[in-house]
């Protein structure tokens, strides 16, 4: 087989690239290897930056989007007795967020990539990337017994954490950045009617979160230990510890559901650099993780394939290899940014084990600094939103 991009990873960051090159009449193939059903069953981000939503739309695919999401004004933080900052993009930023669950993208996506009649091979094994350096780089994998091989000009890794991509890079070139935090997030989808806000609560109990996935279904999270296992926590104890850890009045307001999903999610911020080597380009969670607490995962992804995707049209309709030379230094600004908030939030909100009294007053006078302050507010708002994709 022969293609022009051969994309590692059939997640939303490669389904998008694919459906925007296809939009250039750039050819590509895409590998993943596990089952379409598999990967429609992950659970993960729902919120998505103006930048984002826009550029769905752009590409075609905010129909349902904007049938079934919800644009808000922003996310709301409680801590303390009853205070509450509402971050408000609308406000500060003339732009509101839109919550949307990364599992309805990711179908959206399949659907789009069916109807165009492209090329996704799943469950393909042992996918290993050759002659990286070269002009004539190409894919080999295993699938229903057999050594596969796909010639092509670009390879893009957009195949996660634990994906064959980065690890193609060279240690002597590699550079990785990380820090990983002293506890994880119990996640749990249930079919329960959410709050009218995305809520962040700061308590003595540890962090939580109220979120949405649709009207009629809510993401709860709560802090908790990184070795913890779901089935530790039955349902009643999670809805138990949930409200003990937001005011009263909020608490109050929680429809408890059935529940139709238990995870454990580890905090991590990690960064991978250089984003290219050679022919390979790395997108998505290949070269970055930050942790869910500024929702900017999904979010990154998605500017990754902008700069990419306009890299790689840019060089098959006019021989120009500008943007594929910038492509690493301009994804990893927008990167790092996110990197930084998503850490600063956490450290923020959330009780780390040997916090003294001193860490807690900290952080409850940066939060009463921050809702007594427009200024401080319309920055935490612009980040928040999300920067600007570079021009």
């Amino acid at each position: 087989m022969r293609t022009k991009v051969a994309i590692i990873g059939g997640g939303p960051a490669g389904l998008l690239l694919s459906h925007i090159l296809d939009l250039h009449q750039v050819g590509s193939i895409v590998l993943e290897r596990r089952s379409r059903a598999y990967v429609l069953r992950r659970i993960r981000a729902g919120v998505l930056e103006p930048h984002s939503v826009r550029l769905l739309r752009d590409t075609g695919l905010g129909e349902r989007m904007d049938r079934d999401g919800q644009e808000h004004d922003g996310s709301a933080v409680v801590w303390g007795d009853n205070q509450r900052l509402l971050v408000d993009t609308r406000r500060f930023t003339g732009q509101p967020m839109m919550t949307y669950g990364q599992t309805a993208l990711t179908e959206d996506l399949y659907a789009a990539r069916d109807r165009a009649g492209s090329q996704i091979i799943d469950e393909a094994d042992k996918v290993q990337l050759h002659d990286l350096l070269s002009d004539r780089p190409f894919v080999t994998y295993e699938k229903d017994g057999a050594t596969q091989r796909i010639a092509c000009d670009f390879v893009a890794g957009c195949d996660g954490q634990h994906g064959v991509s980065r690890e193609s890079i060279p240690p002597s070139v590699r550079r990785t950045y990380e820090r990983s935090y002293p506890f994880g997030w119990l996640g749990v989808m249930a079919l329960a009617q959410p709050l009218p806000d995305i809520t962040y609560a700061n308590h003595a109990r540890g962090f939580a979160l109220a979120s949405r996935r649709s009207a009629t279904l809510s993401r709860y999270y709560v802090q908790c230990d990184p070795d913890t296992k779901p089935e530790n926590w039955p349902d009643d104890l999670f809805w138990q510890e949930l409200k003990a850890r937001f005011p009263a009045d909020v608490a109050a307001r929680i429809t408890i559901g059935q529940v139709v999903e238990k995870s454990i999610t580890p905090l991590r911020s990690f960064v991978a650099e250089p984003m290219r080597y050679g022919r390979l380009f790395l997108a998505g969670d290949a070269a970055h993780i930050v942790p869910p607490t500024g929702a900017k995962g999904l979010n990154l992804a998605i500017s990754d394939v902008f700069y990419l995707s306009r890299a790689l049209s840019r060089f098959y309709s006019t021989a120009r290899s500008d943007y594929l030379e910038s492509y690493p230094a301009m994804a990893l600004r927008r990167v790092w940014n996110a990197v930084r908030l998503s850490w600063w939030l956490t450290n923020l909100l959330h009780r780390f084990p040997h916090d003294t009294p001193f860490d807690q007053r900290m952080r409850e006078t940066e939060l009463g600094y921050l809702a007594g302050s427009t200024h401080a507010q319309a920055s935490l708002a612009e980040q928040y939103a999300g920067l600007p994709f570079e021009p």
